[in-house]
């Protein structure tokens, strides 16, 4: 190896958040290539979006499909934007590099991303894992007393609950939840289309709108009495204002004594702002036979041996962006809580950053003077091929 620090690149279907291990925070990249009905010549790659002048219509063209990478131009088009010149230009030899990719992803994938690394981007060595195994890596480092924890990564596509015994994980008993923030942000698109306005085609905008005004209610009963309510006694309701990308670039709460613009367009919002949510706890409102994020939580510890099911219930670990909706943590421990054992210890954890603690466990991990026994070198790449990956991670 002839680098100490290690590119991390945490590569998910939203966002990918990437930097040497060295700093101390990553930088976060949109996973999309963006096209504008305002400016139909231009293709905006990643973060160009930001220079868009008219952020309304978007069509996306994404590289994963339902949680898996299936697009290799796009994503390389976005590889090439993130660690070309534009941005952070960076020279991929006689490098180390973090990957993660998909929990059981596909092996056809997996050889894919290891000639991509290899072969066009010639690094020096690669260590493939997923983002669980990372954040399981942090949180260890950060509470040296444990020998266990569950790790909740709940993201774009999917919601993930696994164990980790020792670092490890176990996959035979993780369990997949098919709920993540985009299903979020579609159910959200139907309820506001069908109630007021057509936003079908405003991704961009009703998925801004999701990330500031919903949360995770604590009692549905009595959240839906208030959302009934007129007046100031409705502590729910609130108008949003949409952005026109004149004036406003991003929508925005409007504040009850702020007078109307004319011109401007509001949305009234009531339930929505936590029934859209509510979908992560109770999958079967959209017709999905699943257990919500919580139930699966204590199935799957229910489903460890009994010897450590006190360890995984006071070391949950809740990562991803749907973990960043208020509320979110306070609804988990309370369903957990009431679901467990009355004798367990229910302890439940939220990173300062959900969305970038995987990176920083592998930033944390790379630095370890014993990881380089993790790493698969272009020679060995070279000498054995991807069988090599299977061998090394077998030991």
């Amino acid at each position: 190896m002839k680098t100490e620090t290690s590119l991390v690149i945490d590569c998910g279907g939203y966002t990918v958040k990437t930097g040497i291990s060295r700093l101390d925070e990553p930088k976060v990249y949109l996973n999309a290539i963006t096209k504008a009905k305002s400016e139909k010549r231009r293709l905006f790659v990643s973060n160009q979006l930001d220079e868009c002048r008219d952020a309304s219509g978007l069509f996306y063209m994404i590289p994963f499909q339902k949680g898996y990478l299936v697009n290799w131009d796009i994503q390389k088009t976005i590889w090439d934007y993130i660690y070309g010149k534009e941005e952070l230009n960076f020279d991929f030899a006689n490098q180390k590099v973090v990957l993660t990719e998909p929990y059981f992803n596909f092996q056809p994938i997996q050889e894919g991303l290891a000639e991509v690394f290899f072969e066009d981007l010639e690094c020096e060595a690669l260590y493939k894992t997923n983002p669980g195994t990372l954040s399981c890596h942090k949180y260890m480092k950060e509470h040296p007393g444990e020998a266990c924890c569950l790790v909740v990564d709940s993201g774009y596509s999917f919601t993930h609950i696994i164990p980790h015994v020792h670092g490890k994980p176990v996959k035979s008993k993780t369990i997949r939840v098919d709920v993540g923030g985009k299903l979020l942000t579609n159910h959200l698109k139907d309820t506001i289309s069908y109630r007021q306005l057509n936003v079908m085609d405003e991704t961009y905008v009703v998925n801004q709108i999701k990330e500031d005004i919903c949360f995770v209610s604590q009692n549905l009963a009595k959240d839906f009495e208030i959302a009934k309510k007129r007046g100031d006694e409705n502590t729910i309701a609130l108008d949003y204002v949409l952005p026109d990308f004149t004036t406003l670039k991003r929508g925005k709460i409007k504040e009850k004594t702020e007078e109307s613009i004319e011109g401007e367009q509001t949305l009234r919002l009531t339930n929505e702002r936590f029934t859209v949510p509510e979908v992560l706890f109770h999958p079967s409102d959209l017709g999905i036979p699943q257990m919500g994020i919580s139930e699966a939580i204590v199935h799957t510890i229910e489903s460890c041996p009994p010897e450590l099911h006190s360890h995984l219930f006071k070391n949950i670990v809740l990562t991803g962006g749907n973990c960043v909706i208020p509320g979110f943590r306070d609804r988990v421990e309370t369903d957990v809580r009431f679901m467990a054992p009355s004798i367990m210890e229910v302890g439940v954890v939220v990173p300062s950053n959900p969305i970038t603690y995987a990176w920083h466990g592998g930033a944390a991990f790379s630095k370890e003077p014993g990881s380089s026994k993790f790493f698969v070198t272009r020679k060995e790449y070279d000498e054995h091929g991807y069988n090599i990956f299977e061998d090394k991670y077998s030991k």
